[in-house]
């Protein structure tokens, strides 16, 4: 018989930013296990439900009992269980005992090499009861966790405590035990709202009489949509602010309700003095509320509450929450006002007591290479260095306020508000906060090209000095966000083309370092780590890895040239002389790799046949124009310009022996195909793409 099954786990409140992964990861161990035992077919699908109070997954079509399996035990071969009479062998005559059988009773099967003799029964299939508590219990301590905790006076262990369990196979209960819980038929809703304990007539009832009887919304993606409709209801006309419905807040809030209802509240407009990045942090990490923003993206005084209580009258809710926000936002007023009281500027002197790494010395010393770095590459790009050099001197002293010490998320923003409270010019503020920029991958890029020198300054102090002590990313681990940093940079130089040389950065940064702190390869070790990230951002970007090996090769740069020579290969691909072209370049590097040769420049007084006197002329009339479009960045216009050897590079190849035997020809002709694969690979190695 088929049924729905459904097993809940009915616990304590759940960690909520770990419940939906938790919710997934039990329906998806649960279902697996069943697949492989043969009560659920390999294409159903288990429906996850979590709750703050509970775990639960429904699988349809779950059988009570296991199909019979056929089970063939393989013995010796037919070749040595007969000997020459055709006896048994003692091989034999013990793979029979082993079997408990008599040698009649064995088949023989080949097994794709030889014929076997085999021992065939028909296994019958165990019961769904047999299997389905250990099946949970297995999935459980798949969990992901932290740690787990004990209760009670057993040695029982989970995430939480657990009072209840109920294994449903359609309307008849599974029997088993799991964490000390016998099965059965009963849950529980709200722990308000609910009708206390609920009896489940059928698996496929769960969700109903949950939410009718129970008052809970069991479906964590079901609940998630509920609140964001309110969410947007309650709003009124005003924006979400960002921490609002499209980020990790509303899973959050999702994981602490069970029954979810939205309400308004207000705040006194006193507060928007304060600036409205810390408002809203505070509403959001400490209170889970939402904030609301005008047209304008100003801060309104009002929020949005998700509770988990439904009544007629909430006057009391929103009053207690009110109160509650009025301290939190007090708080942040209060290190607001004392913060401005220190100058940026004297906060400086006190980064020498806040150690950035126990072998790169002080925040204070790193400020002082910050300065040096980045004003010089304020100076390549043109920007006011002495901007770029106040930005560096003063973007780590927001560290030691008050505001950023509260919610460290603030470093940078604060930064910029305290600047412009001492006076600062705002190019120099605007910069303090872009440093940090771009702050994850997607991120905003600075504003501007003092902002821009700062924050590569930043990025490329922290990678070349935690790489050159060693402190590499392994695997998933990079503690020091180095993989971050380095797509920061790369996203900088490539997306707001900034016309500067990674290698030479790299090589900068080390030298502002003490010379026997870091290793001596750590600028070029960073230069191939960086572009390695290079490639697996193109990817991302759905550019082909062909196209991208095209470009990205190991002695890159340049970076800002990136993307308009890989728009350039992309266009390329389309004309009809590419595959051809790709193909005939593909030739000329396997040629010179087995050659040897040296590079000299090919002697037109040495060339016999026509083929070649073509093809040198018309690369050298075209060689001119592709240096200059390639100069000038045009590198569509100059790849599409080299299709035009496409006839004279047929023809060469079909008329002209390279590797002839006369030492001179060949090395003439190998010149020839060297200064063709120049010219062919000045904007990307055409050899790699796939013809």
């Amino acid at each position: 018989m088929k049924a729905t099954l459904l097993i809940e786990l009915r616990t304590e409140e759940l960690p909520p930013k770990s419940l939906n992964a938790l919710g997934g990861k039990f329906a998806e161990a649960v279902a697996d296990a069943l697949k492989e035992l043969g009560f659920a077919d390999p294409a159903a699908m288990a429906e996850a439900f979590a709750t703050p109070r509970r775990l639960a997954v429904r699988i349809p079509q779950i059988l009570d009992c296991q199909p019979a399996q056929e089970i063939i035990r393989r013995g010796p071969s037919v070749a040595a269980g007969l000997d020459a009479e055709g006896r048994p062998t003692q091989a034999l005559l013990g793979f029979a005992r082993s079997c408990g059988v008599e040698i009649d009773q064995l088949a023989q099967v080949h097994d794709g090499k030889q014929l076997c003799f085999a021992f065939q029964r028909i296994k019958a299939g165990e019961p769904l009861a047999a299997h389905l508590a250990g099946v949970v219990d297995k999935a459980l301590k798949k969990l992901p966790a932290a740690k787990f905790m004990r209760w009670g006076d057993n040695e029982t262990q989970f995430i939480r405590p657990v009072h209840g369990l109920v294994m449903l196979h359609g309307d008849q209960v599974v029997p088993g035990t799991v964490l000390g819980l016998t099965s059965g038929n009963r849950t529980q809703g709200h722990r308000f709202l609910g009708d206390g304990r609920i009896t489940l007539a059928h698996a496929d009832d769960y969700e109903t009489q949950l939410s009718d009887a129970g008052y809970v919304v069991a479906s964590f993606r079901k609940r998630r949509a509920e609140i964001a409709a309110q969410l947007q209801q309650a709003a009124a006309g005003a924006q979400l602010a960002e921490g609002g419905a499209l980020d990790g807040l509303l899973d959050e809030v999702t994981a602490l309700v069970e029954y979810p209802v939205v309400y308004a509240g207000r705040f006194s407009g006193d507060f928007l003095c304060v600036p409205q990045e810390c408002l809203m942090l505070s509403m959001k990490q400490h209170q889970k509320y939402f904030a609301l923003l005008d047209a304008a993206g100003k801060l309104l005084p009002r929020f949005l509450v998700v509770s988990n209580l439904k009544t007629e009258h909430p006057e009391s809710i929103i009053h207690g929450n009110e109160r509650v926000l009025r301290a939190r936002l007090s708080d942040a007023a209060f290190f607001f006002t004392q913060d401005k009281k220190t100058p940026l500027g004297d906060q400086v002197p006190k980064l020498g007591d806040v150690v950035f790494h126990n072998k790169l010395g002080s925040q204070l010393e790193r400020v002082a290479r910050l300065r040096k770095l980045a004003t010089a590459i304020a100076g390549q790009l043109g920007a006011d260095a002495a901007f770029a050099d106040r930005a560096a001197q003063l973007c780590k002293a927001d560290l030691l306020t008050g505001m950023v010490g509260e919610f460290p998320e603030l470093q940078g923003v604060m930064g910029r508000y305290y600047a412009l409270a001492d006076g600062e010019d705002d190019a120099v503020a605007d910069a303090i906060a872009d440093h940090y920029c771009p702050r994850f991958a997607g991120g905003a890029l600075p504003r501007g090209n003092v902002g821009a020198s700062v924050a590569l300054a930043d990025k490329l102090d922290s990678l070349v000095g935690i790489y050159g002590v060693g402190l590499t990313p392994s695997g998933d681990k990079d503690p020091f966000g180095l993989r971050r940093h380095a797509l920061g940079v790369l996203r900088m130089l490539g997306e707001m083309r900034l016309p500067l040389d990674l290698a030479q950065l790299l090589q900068m940064a080390r030298g502002f370092f003490p010379a026997d702190v870091l290793s001596d390869s750590v600028a070029l070790d960073v230069h191939h780590f960086m572009l390695e990230r290079l490639k697996n951002h193109l990817r991302e970007q759905g550019f082909a890895v062909d196209e991208i090996d095209a470009v990205v090769t190991g002695e890159l740069s340049r970076i800002d040239r990136v993307l308009p020579r890989l728009a350039a290969v992309r266009e390329f691909r389309r004309l009809p002389e590419a595959e051809a072209l790709v193909v005939a370049n593909k030739r000329i590097q396997n040629l010179l790799k087995k050659s040897n040769a040296p590079s000299a420049a090919p002697d037109p007084a040495l060339m016999e046949a026509a083929a070649e006197k073509a093809l040198f002329e018309a690369m050298n009339g075209i060689a001119p124009q592709v240096a200059s479009l390639v100069e000038n960045q045009d590198y569509t216009e100059a790849l599409s310009r080299l299709a035009g050897l496409r006839r004279q590079v047929d023809d060469f190849f079909d008329q002209v022996l390279v590797m002839v035997d006369e030492p001179l020809l060949r090395a003439n002709r190998l010149g020839l195909l060297r200064r063709l694969g120049e010219v062919m690979n000045r904007v990307a190695d055409i050899s790699r793409l796939v013809a």
